[in-house]
């Protein structure tokens, strides 16, 4: 190599590993929650109280009853479609916001919690078997995922789902994910989805309006701008330095110098 080179290497490989760099995921651009004191960039988010999910058109209302009255719970589990003996069956919300059970007037259940409709179900039964006590749930509780990351349909396993176990079962955010510009679409009756954008890297997500997830969100995360420049791994940056430090010498012995 010519002498001439030999002391303008350290500053290629310094401008080398800068640039490389440059290109790496630090934990302030994907690291969940951060704090806001430590990363003043962060927006803050205020807490927010939880409003229950209320019904909707479409969903598929599963209803079990207990009695004391086998007689009844027989009628009742006959005159249901397949006959089945089991006192759990699903009924979906029609368009005018009512579910038809057997043997019981249309209830409106559109715009109820889950635990006034339990109440209103029970009401109407109590009225033929004063004993009953109903149990009510939704038999369709899913979220779907779309974006850079696994996208796919999962169920609502349990009330007050966070935002951080439902990415968890989609198997988290990808490194060059927008982190800064998570957006939830929920559906919201008839007219059109409320959509809450937001970042999810500061804590104060917690508690805040973006923190639950509901049935029939569709949680949408976006590929970052600069995430084609960036690597995702340490070992993928280890490689990347050496094969730049070998080309840069492999041109600097070959290049002919006039």
């Amino acid at each position: 190599m010519s002498s001439r080179f030999r002391h303008i290497i350290p500053l290629l490989v310094f401008a080398a590993f800068s640039f490389i760099l440059s290109g790496c995921y630090p934990h302030r651009a994907v690291g969940l929650l951060q704090d806001n004191n430590k990363n003043k960039k962060l927006p803050q988010y205020e807490a927010a109280d939880y409003e229950p999910y209320r019904i909707r058109v479409n969903d598929e209302i599963i209803y079990r009853l207990i009695t004391m009255d086998e007689t009844i719970s027989k009628v009742m589990a006959a005159g249901r479609s397949g006959g089945s003996t089991n006192d759990v069956n699903s009924y979906r919300v029609y368009s005018d916001g009512t579910i038809d059970i057997p043997f019981l007037e249309p209830i409106k259940v559109e715009g109820l919690t889950m635990e006034e409709a339990r109440q209103e179900v029970e009401r109407h039964f109590k009225e033929i078997i004063p004993d009953a006590e109903i149990k009510l749930s939704i038999y369709n509780k899913t979220f779907t995922v779309i974006g850079d990351i696994n996208s796919g349909t999962f169920p609502v396993y349990r009330d007050k789902l966070t935002i951080y176990q439902a990415l968890a079962m989609s198997g988290d955010l990808m490194d060059g994910a927008d982190h800064k510009h998570v957006r939830i679409i929920r559906p919201k009756g008839e007219g059109d989805p409320e959509i809450l954008e937001f970042d999810i890297r500061t804590n104060t997500v917690i508690d805040s309006k973006y923190y639950y997830v509901y049935p029939n969100d569709v949680i949408y995360v976006a590929r970052s701008k600069g995430s084609f420049y960036k690597v995702a791994s340490y070992s993928g940056l280890l490689a990347l330095i050496t094969s730049s430090i070998s080309l840069l010498i492999s041109v600097l012995n070959f290049t002919p110098i006039w």
